[in-house]
C-alpha cells in the first residue's frame, strides 16, 4: 500500500472515530431514505433489509418469473410469497432470491403458500423491513449485517406456528426456470435448531452459495413437501414450532461464497446472540454514518429524494468475501456504474475504492480479462464494453495506490487486446470499427463504448510512461469518427466494405437479444452523443458548436415515439429522444455547457430532476441500475457531473439545492452554495471557488477533495 492510500485510510478511520467519540450526536438521516422508492414499475428496487455493500438483502417477494420482478417485488401487489435473503437492486435482469421463507399458522390459505398483506401494515427503513401477513396473523420483521440476516416472526394466531423454507425457489426470468435452475443442492438438518447446506444454481450465471440457518426455538415437527416438478433438485420443508400466541421465533441466516464453514464463521462473527433490536440499531447506524457524509439544506421532499438516492448508491457493490478474508466486491454493473457511481465513490466512499479495484484484478486473474458485469464473483457477459477499465484508470489517476499499478495496466491492456465475448479486437483493429455484417448486433454501440475504454487505457499508459501503448490506444480512441455519417450527422452502422446501413431508421430502437440492430437498448439519436472523451472532436464532426447545439435541441424537442419490434422497456424517461431511464443518455444534458451554451444545460437539469425523480414509490423513471441513476441525481444536485468519468474532471451544471456540505475522508469539507436559489432561479450567473471568481466550465477532483467552497449565484435569467 502506498503512502497516499495508507494516509487516506488512516485519516478516514480517525474521522469516523472522531464522529463517534466526540460526543456529537449524528442527526438521523435514515428517516429521509425510503426503500420503497423505485419498488414499482421500472425501478426494480426492493424494500428489504441490508447494510451498505453487504452480501445479504433480506426482504419480501411478491412475484417471480417475469421482467417486472427482477428484484422480486412490485408495490402494486397485494400478496407475499415469502422472504428471501438476496436480490439485485434496480437491475434489468433477475437472479438470486435465495432461501425463501414464509411463516404461517395452521394450513396455508393457498396451495402456493402465500399471504395477503396491507400496505398500512408494511414498513421499511435502511436496515429494516416489517409486514403483517394477514392470512396468518403473523408479523414478520428482518434486519441484517454484512453476511447475515435475522428474522423475527411474531405469531398472534392460535393455530400451530410453522415455517416454510423453500430451497428450490429463486428469482428467475420465466416460470419454466423454477423447476430447473437448481443444478445441485444439499440440505443438512443438523439438529432441531440448525440447518446448513449449499445450492448450485443457474439463472443468469452458474453459482454456488452456502448457508447456515439457526432457530431460537427448536422445531418439533418436519414435513418434506412433495415436489411440484420431477426436475426439481432442492427440497421444500415445513418446520413446526411449539409457541404460545404472541411468542416470537427468531431465525438467523448466514451466507458464504466459500463454504458452509465460512457461513458459520460469518454468523458467529456478526450475530453472536439473539438481540434483534441491537442488530437493527447497528444496521441503522452504519447507514446513517454513510448518509451523513453529505449534509444538505432543502425541503423535506428534496431531502427524501437525495438521501434515498444515497441509500440506493451504497447498496452495492456487494462484498462476497467471508469475514476473515480481504474484501471481494461483486455485483458490478459496470456498463451503468462507470459513468457516475464509481466516480462518486471516490469522493463519498474512498475507503472502498482500492478494494473495488483489487476485486476486479482478482477476477481478471480468474478469467483473463477484467469484469464486464460481475455477479457472485463470476462474469455474466451482460452489456458491452470493458468498463472496469475506466474505473481502474480513474482510481489510479486520482491517486489511489492500494493496488499493483503495473498489474492493473496489464489487465487493462489484455482486456482491450485479447478477444473475449463482445470484444472481437482483430475485427475492430482491422476496420477501425465493428462492421455490422461481421458483428451482427450492437456494432455501433460496441464501437462507441470501446473507444472510451481505449482513451482510458491511453491515459493510464501515459501516466506510466508507456509511449507505444499510449499511441496505440489513443489512435483507437478516435475510431468513433469512422461511424459518423456526414449526411445524417448521426452515428450509423457501416459494413466491412465501408457501406452505410441502408435503409436507415434513426428512431429504431435496438435490443441485442430480441430485435438485433446496431445499438444497445437505444437508437442513433441516443448513441450519437456517446463520445465522452472527445466532445470537441464530435463538435468538429458536426461542423460547428452552433450546429452541434441545434442538433442537441432536436434531440430534446422531437417526438418521444418508440420504434422497433424488440424489447424496449428499458428505454424510459423520455424527453424527446433523450432517455434518462437508460444510462447512455446520462451525460448528454451537460454537452451544451461544453459547447458554450451552459444555460441550456442548466434549464434541462432542473427539468430532469423534477420530472424523472420524485418522492414516491414510482419515483424513478427507469431501473436504478445498481446506483447509477441515483449517482446522476446526487452529482447534479451538487452542481457538477463527470461527462468524462476518467481522470477527475467534472463539468459544472447548476446546483439543485441551496446548500450542500460533503464530509471528506481527510477531515475537510467541500461546500456547495447556491445564492438566491429558488424554483424560478434555475440559471447560474456567476461562480466562485474559495472566494475567487471562477470562469472555467469544469472543476477537478483535487479541488473537491482538498476542501473549500464552490459558490453559485443563481438567477431567473440565462447568463448568455
Amino acid at each position: 500500500m502506498s503512502k497516499f492510500s495508507y494516509l487516506t485510510n488512516v485519516l478516514f478511520i480517525i474521522f469516523i472515530s472522531a464522529k463517534g467519540q466526540s460526543g456529537i450526536q449524528l442527526a438521523d438521516y435514515t428517516k429521509y431514505a425510503n426503500p420503497f422508492v423505485g419498488a414499482a414499475e421500472f425501478g426494480h428496487c426492493f424494500p428489504g433489509a441490508c447494510v451498505p455493500f453487504g452480501l445479504i438483502q433480506a426482504g419480501p417477494e411478491t412475484g417471480n418469473g417475469d421482467w417486472a420482478y427482477c428484484s422480486g417485488y412490485q408495490s402494486t401487489d397485494s400478496s407475499i410469497n415469502g422472504f428471501s435473503q438476496t436480490r439485485l437492486n434496480g437491475t434489468g435482469c433477475p437472479d438470486l432470491g435465495d432461501l425463501l421463507m414464509l411463516p404461517f399458522t395452521g394450513k396455508p390459505v393457498r396451495e402456493t403458500y402465500k399471504s395477503a398483506f396491507s400496505k398500512t401494515q408494511e414498513q421499511a427503513s435502511p436496515g429494516y423491513y416489517s409486514v403483517v401477513l394477514s392470512d396468518f396473523d403473523v408479523k414478520a420483521e428482518m434486519t441484517a449485517t454484512e453476511h447475515t440476516a435475522i428474522h423475527r416472526y411474531t405469531f398472534q394466531g392460535k393455530e400451530k406456528p410453522q415455517l416454510l423454507i423453500d430451497f428450490q425457489s429463486a428469482l428467475v426470468g420465466s416460470e419454466k426456470q423454477i423447476p430447473t435452475h437448481v443444478l445441485d443442492a444439499k440440505v443438512n438438518l443438523e439438529n432441531p435448531t440448525t440447518i446448513s447446506g449449499y445450492s448450485r444454481t443457474r439463472v443468469w450465471l452458474d453459482r454456488i452459495y452456502y448457508y447456515t440457518i439457526e432457530f431460537s426455538k427448536p422445531y418439533t415437527s418436519t414435513v418434506l413437501l412433495p415436489k411440484l416438478n420431477e426436475q426439481e433438485k432442492a427440497p421444500r420443508y415445513v418446520f413446526g414450532f411449539d409457541l404460545r400466541p404472541g411468542e416470537t421465533l427468531l431465525v438467523k441466516v448466514a451466507l458464504s461464497s466459500t463454504g458452509i464453514e465460512g457461513a458459520k464463521k460469518n454468523l458467529q462473527a456478526e450475530i453472536k446472540n439473539w438481540d434483534f433490536e441491537n442488530v437493527r440499531k447497528v444496521a441503522k447506524s452504519k447507514w446513517n454514518e454513510l448518509l451523513s457524509r453529505v449534509q444538505i439544506e432543502g425541503t423535506t421532499e428534496q431531502k427524501n429524494i437525495f438521501y434515498t438516492s444515497m441509500y440506493h448508491l451504497f447498496i452495492q457493490p456487494n462484498n462476497i468475501a467471508d469475514v476473515n478474508q480481504p474484501p471481494f466486491y461483486s455485483t458490478l454493473s459496470l456498463w451503468d456504474t462507470y459513468r457516475a457511481a464509481h466516480p462518486l465513490y471516490t469522493i463519498l466512499a474512498p475507503e472502498r475504492v482500492d478494494g473495488f479495484v483489487n476485486s476486479m484484478l482478482h477476477q481478471f486473474d480468474q478469467q483473463g480479462f477484467l469484469p464486464i458485469w460481475a455477479l457472485w464473483g463470476k462474469e455474466t457477459y451482460c452489456m458491452i464494453g470493458n468498463h472496469a477499465v475506466p474505473v481502474v484508470v480513474d482510481a489510479y489517476l486520482k491517486g489511489f495506490r492500494g493496488f499493483d499499478a503495473e498489474k492493473a495496466f496489464q489487465a487493462v491492456k489484455t482486456s482491450l487486446t485479447k478477444n473475449h465475448q463482445n470484444s472481437e479486437w482483430e475485427v475492430y483493429n482491422k476496420y477501425g470499427y465493428y462492421p455490422f455484417d461481421l458483428i451482427k448486433t450492437e456494432s455501433v454501440s460496441k464501437t462507441l463504448e470501446s473507444v472510451f475504454d481505449d482513451y482510458c487505457a491511453a491515459q493510464f499508459a501515459k501516466a506510466l510512461n508507456k509511449t507505444d501503448d499510449y499511441n496505440f490506444f489513443l489512435n483507437r480512441s478516435m475510431f468513433y469518427k469512422n461511424l459518423f455519417d456526414q449526411q445524417t450527422k448521426l452515428m450509423r452502422g457501416k459494413d466491412s466494405k465501408g457501406q452505410w446501413r441502408t435503409p436507415f431508421n434513426s428512431f429504431e430502437l435496438s435490443h441485442a437479444s430480441t430485435s438485433g440492430g446496431d445499438y444497445t437498448e437505444g437508437n442513433a439519436w441516443q448513441y450519437t452523443w456517446h463520445i465522452q472523451h472527445d466532445v470537441p472532436g464530435l463538435i468538429d464532426l458536426m461542423g460547428s458548436a452552433d450546429y452541434f447545439t441545434a442538433k442537441l435541441d432536436s434531440l430534446f424537442e422531437m417526438s418521444s415515439k418508440k420504434e422497433g419490434n424488440g424489447f424496449v422497456m428499458d428505454v424510459t424517461g423520455l424527453i424527446g429522444q433523450y432517455a434518462h431511464g437508460n444510462e447512455p443518455s446520462h451525460h448528454i444534458a451537460y454537452l451544451y455547457t461544453l459547447a458554450g451554451k451552459p444555460w441550456k444545460t442548466q434549464k434541462l437539469l432542473r427539468e430532469i430532476c423534477q420530472t424523472q425523480y420524485q418522492d414516491k414509490i414510482n419515483g424513478l423513471c427507469g431501473n436504478d441500475d445498481c446506483g447509477q441513476m441515483s449517482a446522476w441525481y446526487i452529482f447534479t444536485n451538487l452542481g457538477f457531473y463527470p461527462v468524462n468519468p476518467c481522470g477527475g474532471e467534472y463539468v459544472l451544471g447548476a446546483p439543485q439545492l441551496a446548500n450542500a456540505t460533503v464530509e471528506l475522508a481527510n477531515g475537510k469539507t467541500f461546500t456547495v452554495e447556491a445564492l438566491n436559489f429558488s424554483k424560478e432561479n434555475l440559471y447560474v450567473q456567476s461562480v466562485e471557488l474559495n472566494g475567487k471568481p471562477y470562469s472555467q466550465t469544469t472543476i477537478n477532483y483535487a479541488d473537491i477533495v482538498n476542501g473549500g467552497t464552490l459558490k453559485f449565484v443563481m438567477s431567473n435569467q440565462p447568463a448568455k
